[in-house]
């Protein structure tokens, strides 16, 4: 599902009640897929209630995973697939015995190989925008045909089409989709409205 949706919002929000409520904007707004960081307060416990509440209607996952107790505790707590800001094997490795999907981090051709090798399903090339943004990722796509590219950081929406174009498998996006404004606003509604103008984009681009 995370190829085929092509866009992953990565949460990392002050509260578990305002990441819940995040959630729920995405899937209202159609979007399946939640990513909730490790970052945020009680993370586990607002995975827990988003997998039993939400349960068939999103993917959600736990994201800045450092460690393989995390993985285990992420899983028990629902969490079907597991997002780390770097490679850490362990992690991988727990997540595998789990049988959920795992995306671990990755930045040089290097770093890419060896997460490849090290069995992820994807891998998570961060910060993407950092280092040439789409061109980058279409530069690593030439050595890593069959490898399934995730850029994350810095994707907006003048940029998510270009890094498709580019070969990218799928997106995390966060605060670019996650706005800190519209939640201090209280308008979640204005991130599902971005959450539907990033599936847009991304399916504009799938077809060329």
């Amino acid at each position: 599902m995370l190829c085929d949706v092509g866009v992953i919002p990565v949460i990392r929000v002050d509260s578990a009640e305002v990441a819940m409520r995040v959630v729920d904007a995405l899937v209202d707004a159609g979007l399946p897929v939640a990513e909730i960081t490790m970052t945020v307060p009680d993370a586990l416990d607002a995975i827990s209630q988003v997998a039993r509440r939400l349960f068939g209607r999103v993917l959600v996952g736990a994201g800045t995973v450092t460690d393989a107790e995390t993985v285990r505790r992420a899983v028990d707590a629902g969490a079907e697939f597991i997002v780390s800001p770097c490679l850490v094997p362990d992690v991988v490795a727990a997540a595998r015995a789990a049988n959920v999907a795992v995306l671990p981090g990755a930045l040089t051709p290097t770093e890419v190989q060896q997460a490849a090798q090290a069995g992820a399903d994807l891998v998570k090339v961060f910060p993407a925008q950092a280092v040439g943004g789409a061109s980058y990722i279409r530069a690593l796509r030439g050595p890593f045909p069959l490898v399934p590219l995730v850029p994350t950081g810095g994707v907006n929406l003048l940029s998510v089409g270009d890094f498709i174009r580019a070969g990218s498998a799928a997106v995390g996006v966060g605060g670019e989709l996650v706005v800190r404004d519209a939640i201090e606003r209280g308008d979640y509604a204005a991130i599902g409205s971005l959450a539907v103008q990033f599936m847009q984009a991304v399916a504009a681009a799938r077809r060329g």
